[in-house]
């Protein structure tokens, strides 16, 4: 449980908490806002169409999608970067301590996890164009397309951070120390995770169900952190989702409306697509993933009691 631990490094206080929140939504929902609104402002040819925009989409006004994808993680990159200055300034701990329990970052382990999940999209993808091709149109556009490749694999990241840093790390590890639950904390982010992804326009078309999505999928992020001791598996698994869901299928009510490859043309429903990842990909990736890294006393590290260490001896925590 040494992640959730590094939390006792520095300033562990409730207050330290709210003003390091409230600095993520000014740097994400205010700062991060800046470029796109100024962007939307030089589109708009009146100030009404401008004001319709925002109550509507951005997109709406004739905006580059690759470009409205850059601006968008624009937003996410603001709220990173502020929420790092939290943990520096205000938490007064490394920002490593809010990454992993290692003593750097291992790339490796965010490798491996994005391509596990990079072929397992794929796969799935393909068996489902297989099934029903009527549902697919190909959109293949070279220029763009390889735009919103630089975009996904450059950028794309970010966001994922971005929410991965914030809820499997800094939420985890805030909920862990002030409930002594490990299994408190899995619960509360994966909840979190999941309504705050309400707002997204699939929930509108498709109803409540999808939140079986979310939730499922903050649920195993959380417990890739709490087993794995770090975010690198997260921010891998993460990272391969978005970037597939960008580049590889497009509809027009879905949160990513990009220059992918393809099309989904079909009629929006909760179909085995959404269900089968969750209940019965997700199992198997713990399988493969807790064979590779040798993961052991589970019931510990997901039910287990949250305690502060004694004393700290080269980064270790010595009880």
């Amino acid at each position: 449980m040494k992640f959730i631990q590094q939390a006792y490094k520095g300033n562990n206080g409730v207050w330290a908490y709210v003003k390091t929140i409230l600095l993520v939504l000014v740097g994400w929902q205010i700062i991060g806002l800046i470029p796109l609104f100024g962007t939307a402002y030089y589109y708009s040819d009146s100030k009404e169409k401008f004001m319709s925009s925002m109550a509507t989409s951005f997109a709406s006004l004739g905006i580059n999608s690759n470009l409205y994808l850059i601006l968008v993680i624009f937003t996410f990159l603001g709220g990173l970067v502020f929420l790092f200055i939290g943990v520096k300034f205000i938490h007064k701990r490394k920002i490593l301590t809010v990454l992993t329990s290692r003593a750097k970052l291992d790339v490796n382990r965010i490798l491996f996890a994005f391509s596990v999940w990079f072929i397992f999209g794929v796969f799935i993808f393909m068996i489902n164009y297989v099934m029903t091709p009527e549902d697919f149109v190909w959109n293949f556009k070279l220029m763009p397309f390889i735009i919103l490749v630089l975009i996904s694999f450059l950028l794309l990241p970010f966001q994922t951070s971005m929410e991965e840093v914030l809820f499997r790390g800094y939420l985890m590890q805030g909920f862990g120390t002030w409930f002594k639950k490990s299994f408190v904390a899995l619960i509360l982010t994966s909840v979190i995770f999941g309504l705050l992804h309400g707002a997204n326009p699939e929930v509108a078309k498709l109803g409540w169900t999808t939140m079986v999505f979310y939730i499922g999928t903050g649920l195993l992020l959380g417990i890739f952190a709490l087993m794995d001791e770090g975010l690198e598996l997260s921010l891998g698994f993460h990272a391969a989702n978005n970037i597939l869901a960008a580049m590889l299928v497009t509809t027009n009510w879905s949160a990513f409306q990009t220059e992918a490859l393809f099309i989904d043309v079909s009629e929006p429903t909760v179909g085995w697509e959404m269900l089968v990842p969750v209940f019965v990909l997700y199992p198997i990736i713990l399988i493969i993933f807790s064979k590779k890294y040798g993961w052991t006393n589970w019931k510990e590290k997901l039910f287990g009691h949250v305690f502060k260490p004694i004393e700290f001896k080269e980064d270790e925590f010595i009880a």
